[in-house]
């Protein structure tokens, strides 16, 4: 299997040390693991593409590259420049420092890669490690991907639905705050939402007198409705949400009809 790895968290970020270890063993020993990551921290910029400039791509090691982009254009240059002619059989995100359950995977940089993946027709499973008091302060905060990040892509791609329509599905994993011995299992479940929990601004003064604002999240272990990904998580489940690029609400689409 030829397996294409990137992140939002950038090239060095531990996350993805953590993927390359599922990704190679996912691979096997006859297999290929390409990396393709942000040169830098690239959070928060959602499914962006470098559309308006040029990105610098550069070889650090045989097979790893470094973009200068987003997670979304690491996955362009991957398929069509690095691996062009040889497209990975699989496309690998992450693993982000932080869930990106709930509205987070509105704004994820991990899932803008999954999401460009999708939308060239090639399979695509974004992973995360939330994060809560039961696991922060671990010697390996990212120990319950780890220890469980294998099984669940390995289960996603036996047993996950996949399709070749326009708009293809792509997978976003994000795996329980508590330690690998405190997983209690996978669960297929629904995006959730965290009411009043969004992001915000506060202002600061620099010390030359200049007014900037910095964008505020909120705390993250406040559950979603039953049964969704964030509320799951926060019971101990790894959670594996289905989803597509497909922006369209279809469930108000016929009822719009009245406006014709």
């Amino acid at each position: 299997m030829r397996i294409l790895i990137t992140n939002d968290d950038g090239i060095n970020a531990p996350g993805l040390a953590v993927l390359t270890e599922i990704a190679e063993a996912l691979a096997g020993p006859e297999g290929e693991v390409w990396c393709v990551a942000p040169a830098f921290e690239q959070s928060g910029v959602a499914h962006a593409i470098s559309y308006t400039q040029p990105m610098m791509v550069s070889e650090m090691a045989p097979r790893r590259y470094a973009v200068q982009g987003s997670p979304a254009d690491c996955v362009l240059a991957g398929l069509h420049d690095i691996l062009k002619g040889n497209p990975p059989d699989l496309v690998l995100s992450g693993v982000n420092r932080g869930n990106n359950a709930a509205e987070n995977a509105v704004y994820s940089g991990t899932l803008g890669a999954a999401m460009e993946a999708a939308l060239n027709g090639i399979r695509a499973i974004a992973l995360s490690q939330f994060y809560g008091p039961a696991n922060k302060d671990l010697g390996d905060t990212f120990e319950a991907s780890r220890v469980h990040g294998l099984g669940t892509v390995q289960r996603l791609l036996d047993k996950g639905v996949w399709t070749d329509d326009d708009y293809g599905i792509f997978y976003n994993v994000n795996f329980p705050p508590v330690p690998a011995s405190g997983v209690k299992g996978l669960k297929a479940a629904p995006q959730g939402f965290r009411r009043d929990m969004g992001f915000g601004v506060e202002p600061h003064l620099s010390p030359s007198g200049r007014r900037f604002l910095w964008v505020t999240g909120a705390p993250q272990q406040q559950p979603t409705s039953p049964g969704s990904d964030a509320a799951v998580n926060l019971d101990g489940y790894i959670s594996a949400t289905p989803m597509r690029a497909d922006l369209t609400a279809h469930d108000i689409l016929e009822r719009l009809k009245a406006i014709e």
